[in-house]
C-alpha cells in the first residue's frame, strides 16, 4: 500500500498530464449538430408520448435546458483535458439534484438526491456539471456578475479545502461524514438573519410532512369506498386505465405478475426490509411523470397498505438506462442499470433511504426493463431555485460543494486529489472562467434544442 505521501505525490503529478488551469478552458461553438443529435438519440429510448412533456419541461428556461441536458455536458467534458483521478461520480450534479431527507434514524440531512447518471468517473465531471450549474441558477435569477462569480469562486475554494480537511480524518469518520440540518442550523444561526432561520425551519417541516401518507392524501381519492390513485392524464396514468385501451407503448408487465416482481426486487433488499415490505398489500399501481430529464422513461408509483387504509406506503419504481457517462468513461460493472443506480447511491450517501433497491421485468416482447425503487416521498425537500435569494444561492453553493466533496473524499482517492488540487487558488479561478463559458454554450445550446 502506498503511504500518503507517495498518494499525494502521485496526485501531484497529474499536473504535468494536465494543468490545473486547462480544466477551466472552453471555447463556446454555436449552433452545434451534437446538441440535436445527442438528445435525439436519448429521445428513441423514451416512451414516445411523452417526449412532448420532456421538452416543453426543458424549454421553460436556459436551466431547465441544462437540468435536462446531463448527456451533452458528459460529451463536452470527455472532450476536453481531464485527470484519471476517479471517484463515484453522482453523474448528474446539478444544483438542483442536492436537498433535504429524513435518515433512517429520522434526522434531517442536506446530501445529493438524483443518482440516474452515476458511474465511476473522473471528479471534474461532477464538480464541473455543479459549478457550471451555480453560474446558469444564479443567471436565470438575474443576479450580478459578481454574485455570480463569488459564488462559483467560493463553491470551488470550498470543494477544495473540504478534500484537503478529509485528508487529515482516518477512513471511518470519513465514511460517516455528512450534514446534518439541525446542527447546521445551530452553528449559523448567529450570523444568520431571523427571517432566513424562519424560511429553513418551514421547508424543514414541509420536508417531514411530506411521506406516504400525505402522497396517498394527494394522489388518491375514494370511489364507492375504495381507495384508488386519480387519473390526471399524460401526468398520472393508473393501470386501469392503461389496461382498458390500447397503449402499446405503455407496456409495464408487473400488473400481471407484481408479487413476483416483488419477490425480485425484496433479493436487493437486507433481509429486516424484507420483512418490512412483506408487512404490506398491494393496492393500485399508476405510470407517474417525474423531474425534467427523467420524462420519458417509465416511473411508477406503487402504493400498498400495512395495517389500515392509514397505514400506506408508496414506491417509486423508476426506470433505470445506460448512465450517459459510460460512453466515454466506460461501462458499469453491474448488468443491470437498477443495480447500477442504487450501488452508485449507497456507495455516495452516508444515509439513504431503507428500501432503496432494484428489480428487472421482461415484457412480453422479450425485452428486458431496469428499475430501481424507492420511497415516492421519505421526508424530502429543497430549495425553490426560481424564488432563491442571493444570500440562499451563495449558502446553498456552499453545501452543495461540501456536500460532493464528502461523496469525492470517500469514493475516490482523497490523497491523490487534494495532491492534484494543491493549495493555492488555481483550481478556483480556472473553474470560474469555465463556469462563464460553459454558461454561454449552455445558452448557445438552448437555442439549438428551441428549434428541434
Amino acid at each position: 500500500m502506498q503511504s500518503i505521501k507517495e498518494q499525494r505525490k502521485e496526485g501531484k503529478a497529474y499536473r504535468k498530464i494536465t494543468q490545473r488551469s486547462s480544466l477551466g478552458q472552453w471555447e463556446v461553438k454555436t449552433d452545434r449538430p451534437i446538441v440535436k443529435q445527442l438528445l435525439l438519440k436519448q429521445e428513441a429510448t423514451r416512451l414516445p408520448q411523452l417526449i412532448p412533456e420532456r421538452r416543453k419541461r426543458m424549454s421553460v428556461s436556459p436551466l431547465t435546458f441544462f437540468r435536462g441536458s446531463a448527456i451533452i455536458q458528459a460529451h463536452d467534458i470527455s472532450s476536453m483535458p481531464g485527470t484519471n483521478l476517479r471517484v463515484q461520480a453522482c453523474g448528474d450534479a446539478h444544483i438542483g439534484n442536492f436537498g433535504i431527507f429524513a435518515s433512517a434514524e429520522r434526522r434531517m440531512v442536506f446530501d445529493i438526491n438524483d443518482f440516474d447518471e452515476t458511474l465511476p468517473a473522473p471528479f471534474e465531471v461532477d464538480i464541473k456539471r455543479l459549478l457550471a450549474s451555480i453560474e446558469i441558477c444564479g443567471r436565470d435569477r438575474g443576479f450580478s456578475r459578481q454574485v455570480r462569480e463569488s459564488a462559483v469562486y467560493e463553491a470551488a475554494a470550498n470543494y477544495r479545502n473540504t478534500i484537503a480537511q478529509c485528508c487529515e480524518m482516518g477512513n471511518m469518520a470519513v465514511w460517516y461524514n455528512h450534514l446534518d440540518v439541525e446542527e447546521l442550523i445551530q452553528q449559523n444561526e448567529k450570523n444568520v438573519e431571523k427571517e432566513q432561520v424562519k424560511k429553513t425551519r418551514a421547508i424543514i417541516e414541509k420536508a417531514m410532512n411530506k411521506n406516504s401518507e400525505r402522497a396517498v392524501a394527494k394522489l388518491m381519492e375514494t370511489v364507492d369506498g375504495k381507495l384508488r390513485i386519480k387519473s390526471n392524464p399524460p401526468i398520472i396514468v393508473p393501470i386501469r386505465d392503461i389496461m382498458s385501451v390500447d397503449r402499446p407503448y405503455f407496456d409495464f408487465n408487473f400488473q400481471y405478475s407484481i408479487q413476483k416482481a416483488l419477490e425480485i426486487y425484496k433479493k436487493s433488499l437486507a433481509e429486516d426490509r424484507k420483512r418490512l415490505i412483506d408487512q404490506y398489500e398491494v393496492l393500485e399501481l399508476a405510470h407517474k411523470v417525474v423531474g425534467v430529464g427523467s420524462v420519458g422513461r417509465r416511473a411508477w408509483i406503487l402504493v400498498m397498505m400495512g395495517r389500515e387504509n392509514g397505514d400506506p406506503l408508496v414506491l417509486q419504481i423508476k426506470e433505470a438506462e445506460k448512465s450517459v457517462l459510460e460512453d466515454y468513461y466506460g461501462n458499469s460493472v453491474y448488468k443491470k442499470c437498477g443495480r447500477r443506480v442504487v450501488e452508485g447511491q449507497r456507495a455516495i450517501q452516508t444515509t439513504g433511504d431503507i428500501l432503496l433497491g432494484w428489480v428487472q421485468e421482461k415484457l412480453p416482447d422479450g425485452r428486458e426493463i431496469d428499475y430501481y425503487v424507492r420511497q415516492l416521498w421519505d421526508s424530502k425537500g429543497s430549495v425553490d431555485l426560481t424564488k432563491i435569494t442571493e444570500a440562499e444561492y451563495l449558502a446553498l453553493s456552499l453545501l452543495c460543494s461540501k456536500t460532493l466533496a464528502f461523496a469525492h473524499a470517500k469514493t475516490g482517492n482523497r490523497f491523490a486529489l487534494s495532491g492534484y488540487l494543491g493549495k493555492e487558488d488555481v483550481f478556483e479561478r480556472a473553474m470560474v472562467n469555465y463556469a462563464a463559458a460553459y454558461a454561454d454554450q449552455n445558452e448557445a445550446d438552448f437555442e439549438v434544442f428551441k428549434t428541434l
